[in-house]
Parts: C-alpha cells; sequence; structure tokens
C-alpha cells in the first residue's frame, strides 16, 4: 500500500520542503461542504508523501472527511483533540513503545475516537500488545488503497479490522493465559480503577495535579485523594516510583 501511494503522491507533487507543521488541512478535490454524516478522520504519520497519500486516498473514496493530518513525532494529542475526529488513522511510528504511548494517549484523553493503526508488527506479540493498549483496526503497511478506506468504514461501523493471520493470533491469545503480557497482567495486580489508571500517562508527563484537574474537570483534591489512594494501591512512595512501576509492567511506553 505505502510504497505505492507514495510513489503516485511524489510524481504528482512538486519538490517544495516539507514544513512539518502540528496539524495542517489537507487538500481537498472542491471547497463544496462535506455532509454531517462523513466519517471525520485524522491522519497521523511522519512522512509527508504518505500523509497525503492517505488523505487523497480517503477523500475519493467518499464519505471521509479527512479533517487534519499530524507530522509531530513523537505523537501528541493537542492537535488530535482541537480537529475532534470520529476516527484516527495512525501509522506506525516504526518502535513498538512510540506506538504503544500514541494510543494510550489517545485512549486517555479522548476515549470516544477509534485507532486504526497501520503497523509493521515483527511477531504476533507485538500486535497483541496494540490491541490491548486500545486500537480497533490493524492493517499492514502493505494493505492496498482499497483495504485502507474499508478498514476506516468499517472502525466506524464499530467492526474489528485486521489481517487473517493476525486474527487468528487474538483467537490463541485468549484460549492461553492472558498473563503473558505484561500490560495485562500488570493492570490486573497492581488494581486501579479506570479513572486511577487514566491519570497515570499525564503524571508521566510531568503535569501538576492542578493541570490534571483542569483536563478531567475535577478539583483538585480530588486527584490529590486519587493520588492518595493509587500510592497505597500499588505501595508506591511517590509519583515517580509510580510511573516506574507502570512503566515496568508495560502500561507505559
Amino acid at each position: 500500500m505505502t510504497d505505492t501511494m507514495v510513489k503516485e503522491t511524489a510524481r504528482s507533487n512538486d519538490s517544495a520542503p516539507d514544513t512539518r507543521r502540528r496539524a495542517s488541512k489537507p487538500a481537498r478535490a472542491d471547497a463544496r461542504k462535506t455532509p454531517a454524516e462523513n466519517i471525520r478522520v485524522f491522519v497521523a504519520a511522519d512522512n509527508r508523501l504518505l500523509r497525503e497519500a492517505l488523505a487523497r486516498v480517503l477523500i475519493k473514496g467518499g464519505c471521509v472527511e479527512v479533517i487534519a493530518t499530524d507530522s509531530a513525532a513523537p505523537f501528541h494529542t493537542d492537535a488530535l483533540l482541537d480537529a475532534r475526529p470520529d476516527l484516527l488513522l495512525l501509522t506506525s511510528r516504526g518502535s513498538l513503545q512510540e506506538d504503544l504511548s500514541a494510543i494510550q494517549q489517545v485512549r486517555t484523553a479522548a476515549p470516544g475516537v477509534r485507532i486504526l493503526l497501520i503497523g509493521m508488527a515483527k511477531d504476533e506479540r507485538e500486535f497483541l500488545q496494540c490491541v490491548h493498549a486500545g486500537i480497533s483496526g490493524y492493517l499492514l503497511r502493505d494493505a492496498s488503497a482499497g483495504e485502507v478506506l474499508q478498514g476506516v468504514q468499517a472502525v466506524h461501523a464499530g467492526e474489528a479490522v485486521c489481517p487473517g493471520a493476525l486474527c487468528a493470533a487474538l483467537f490463541r491469545y485468549f484460549e492461553s493465559d492472558t498473563a503473558s503480557l505484561p500490560c495485562a497482567s500488570g493492570r490486573r495486580r497492581l488494581g486501579l480503577s479506570r479513572r486511577e489508571l487514566q491519570l497515570i500517562p499525564l503524571i508521566a508527563q510531568g503535569l501538576s495535579n492542578k493541570e490534571i484537574a483542569n483536563h478531567f474537570s475535577l478539583s483538585e483534591q480530588t486527584i490529590k485523594n486519587h493520588l492518595y489512594r493509587m500510592k497505597h494501591k500499588i505501595g508506591a512512595e511517590d509519583r515517580l516510583d509510580m510511573v516506574q512501576l507502570y512503566r515496568t509492567q508495560g502500561f507505559l511506553a
């Protein structure tokens, strides 16, 4: 998918340098207003030609509005939150840890946004960790343009998308001991609530109690109470200890 699409895009583009803006509006075939029922897609890829190729594929397919593209590395949710998409089309950054970090950020900051990852899983374990982190669909980098469009439509409709071989891996995983993935076993053993789990990535980013409170529209005292209970639940001495413990359990990249 990507090689062909990138080559076609390269032939049609000029040689202007990439300004690497955090979020830019992709070129539209026309200026007509997009129907309200269209799927609002945010495309995040660190390669300019790939971003443009994906945007063209989706727009030409119809029923899709590419509302923004993002080239920032590492990935941050700021531009995505401003755009308020239905779906994030995320291409792998080439590092499992970076991919997991991006997925976890989106699941925490915008849980209603579905994620379709175009990845390059070297083994089933990496794919399973991405699924556990919160993706709704997965395509390999050699997927065709049609498969990308169909994947976006399917994920938006609430369906799961993945290549057949990796789909079989899901069945094998659930047949085996679910404790085999550190991310899963860490969440179960440490016993934090859903809200407390949502605080971990923000603490890891170095946000203050006030900033975290503003993020969730809660009082600063409520956040302090959460942190107090979290430290006692998992036996952490301070915020840094808490973050390090969850990172070793595979919850954080």
